[in-house]
């Protein structure tokens, strides 16, 4: 009799056992598909932004410069209108992209063998205000014109992605050439650019 108590025991505790273990084994299967799910949604959104269409133009040599007008960090106006007469140099940089700060330099040496020979610059930021380019400027020992801009606004009216972006426009205000980091600009790059177009 004990022994036949003992085997029914044992078989009702196995039988629970199985079943806590089934429904262990279930509610894995149901917290892994949650799982997959979630991975699935979240790679979704990701995928989304990934491929989200950038918005802005998409300016070409031989393309007029936009209607702009930005504001210097001195003070002065300067607008796509000002540049017109002149040889003009427009670049858009950030000073924490690595392609900028390589190429900054070489726009520096530019500016100082041109300016004074007719040539209009205008250095515009994006998405970056005057406390950040100032600090970069003077650490630099830089004198070119920015326009701080804290948006893309500006920006967006040239291109849609990537920096830098370097413009050197003629007379009329047309692209003839344009830079970005695919390759970064030489110096020899923009110097060779601005002395076909004042000669």
């Amino acid at each position: 009799m004990v022994g036949l108590f003992y085997f029914g025991t044992v078989w009702f505790l196995s039988s629970k056992i199985k079943r806590f273990l089934l429904y262990l084994w279930k509610w894995i299967e149901i917290m892994g598909i949650f799982r997959t799910m979630i991975c699935a949604a979240a790679l979704a959104v990701l995928s989304g932004c990934i491929k989200e269409a950038p918005t802005g133009a998409d300016l070409k040599v031989g393309d007029s410069l936009p209607d702009f007008t930005v504001q210097m960090a001195d003070g002065t106006v300067v607008s796509d209108e000002d540049l017109k007469g002149s040889v003009s140099f427009v670049m858009f940089f950030h000073t924490s992209c690595p392609d900028c700060q390589q190429t900054l330099p070489g726009v520096q040496r530019v500016y100082d063998e041109y300016a004074s020979n007719s040539v209009r610059f205008a250095l515009v930021s994006r998405e970056e205000g005057k406390d950040e380019i100032e600090a970069y400027w003077n650490e630099a020992g830089y004198n070119m014109p920015y326009s701080p801009q804290e948006t893309r606004d500006v920006y967006n009216l040239f291109a849609a992605t990537r920096i830098p972006r370097v413009f050197i426009c003629d007379k009329d205000g047309i692209i003839r050439y344009m830079y970005t980091d695919d390759p970064v600009p030489s110096y020899d790059d923009l110097k060779n650019s601005i002395d076909s177009l004042i000669r």
